[in-house]
């Protein structure tokens, strides 16, 4: 039976709020139970809300650590995109855990190492960072538009102790603050020349 840890990640507020997480642990989970794998329950690491473009993240690093460490001998992952969302760090990332002799399961990959397979593996690697420009720049273009239409301000949100009220481009002191700041906040939304 080989040790195993397991690695989950999501890196949208949307999928840290629907959970998605732990539908990828349980799924793994589940896999390694069928394919005998040991998996202890502290190695089961899940990073929420982290990109999938950064290396820098506390359950990738600690599943490096148990690699360069000799006390795992095979990463659990759903798919090689939960790795990394850049072919380059993917390429990276396996070949460091090869360098440690730590085999990499992926549920949605090949599990063989026959030429077409790494093929294949290598198009869903640049795949999902092709995706993953393309979102980022879907993203960006609609917040422009929004944006140009004065639906959303370029802050992404009110100025402190301001509240942005249902019609676009209109500010409104809010009314949780001091005295003071009240009046600070209605001469900026009104305004009002600053004496001094």
């Amino acid at each position: 039976m080989k040790i195993a840890a397991i690695y989950a990640l999501v890196s949208s507020d949307q999928q840290k709020e629907e959970k998605t997480i732990a539908s990828q642990t349980a799924a793994l989970i589940e896999f390694a139970r069928q394919e005998n794998y040991q998996v202890p329950d502290e190695w089961v690491f899940e990073d929420e809300g982290y990109s999938g473009a950064n290396l820098i993240r506390p359950g990738l690093e600690r599943i490096r650590d148990l690699a360069a460490e000799g006390q795992i001998q095979a990463v659990l992952a759903l798919s090689p995109d939960r790795l990394s969302r850049k072919y380059a760090y993917q390429v990276l990332l396996i070949e460091e855990l090869a360098r440690h002799g730590v085999d990499r399961v992926f549920i949605k990959a090949p599990h063989s190492g026959t030429p077409e397979d790494q093929l294949l593996l290598q198009f869903q690697g640049m795949i999902a960072e092709y995706e993953r420009a393309q979102i980022l720049e879907r993203s960006r273009r609609g917040k422009r538009h929004r944006a140009k239409q004065g639906e959303v301000s370029v802050l992404s949100g009110a100025p402190y102790g301001l509240a942005t009220s249902v019609r676009p481009r209109k500010r409104q002191p809010t009314t949780k603050l001091s005295k003071p700041r009240r009046m600070s906040c209605a001469r900026f939304s009104i305004g009002i020349q600053w004496k001094g």
